[in-house]
């Protein structure tokens, strides 16, 4: 049985509605957190998932955010924190993956791509701890990166670059907010699936699931326990550490090709699969 923490505490997730950010807010809503959370642009899933953790007994507030505009990620962090009235976890997720050929890149290319993948997260990340100094918090701030941070591919100067960069920050920023009980982890994901029913037939139907050692893609869910233990009690001497869940996908010899017939492209994902 899922063991249940007592003590209630507050948590935003930025991009919370779908995929990844969904798990985390819907695991924590179970653990007792109150949730504050972003969406982009369907309502219908944050209201949904405001329904959900309220059902659950939960306080939730959700804003809509386009967070790669410039006073935006400050801004909504500043509000989530007036809505719960304090911030114990603070969880940047949101985020969009996109491939990019150098030699079409361009500059507005990678404009969004800093603003969204990296500045927001810097941003609310900055006015969290904050908080959390002032208030004496020893809080945890957790940056959702991904294993393209820790891997090179073809295509991934941008996405991949930005959470490279995020995985070196969340370092930096341990060091600097160490002496006031604040921790900063980062935990990056391999293949996640972030639609469908999650089976096991069909998390390893997908023929890229035959370039994983485990066989499958993993799921929100999965990714929301080690959230969900980074953030606990029983986590509090981790600090500035970058977490895999990648099933095996990048270990050290991994072939590009496991064997059988041609495995697709890692470019013929859908997008916030990787």
């Amino acid at each position: 049985m899922e063991r249940m923490e007592t003590k209630e505490k507050t948590v935003f997730v930025t991009g919370g509605s779908r995929g990844i950010g969904r798990g985390i807010a819907e695991r924590l809503g179970r653990s007792g957190y109150d949730v504050a959370f972003t969406y982009n642009t369907k309502l219908e899933e944050a209201q949904s998932l405001q329904e959900e953790l309220v059902g659950m007994g939960r306080r939730c507030f959700f804003y809509q955010a386009s967070l790669e505009k410039e006073e935006v990620p400050e801004a909504i962090t500043a509000q989530a924190i007036a809505d719960l009235g304090r911030l114990d976890v603070m969880i940047c997720c949101a985020g969009l993956t996109v491939h990019n050929n150098l030699r079409k890149l361009t500059a507005e290319d990678i404009d969004f791509a800093y603003r969204l993948d990296y500045r927001s997260y810097m941003l609310c990340a900055k006015v969290s701890a904050q908080h959390m100094k002032e208030q004496g918090i020893p809080g945890s701030i957790v940056f959702i990166t991904s294993t393209r941070g820790l891997r090179a591919y073809p295509e991934d100067p941008l996405y991949g670059g930005m959470k490279a960069a995020l995985n070196r920050a969340c370092e930096s920023m341990a060091l600097e907010l160490s002496p006031y009980g604040i921790r900063v982890n980062a935990v990056a994901p391999g293949a996640t699936a972030i639609r469908g029913s999650f089976s096991p037939e069909e998390l390893s139907a997908s023929p890229f699931s035959r370039q994983i050692p485990l066989g499958r893609m993993g799921t929100p869910a999965e990714v929301a326990g080690l959230v969900a233990y980074l953030v606990s009690d029983e986590a509090t001497y981790m600090t500035g550490t970058v977490l895999r869940l990648d099933g095996g996908l990048i270990l050290p010899g991994m072939p590009a090709d496991t064997g059988g017939d041609a495995e697709p492209s890692w470019t013929t994902l859908p997008k916030r699969m990787l």
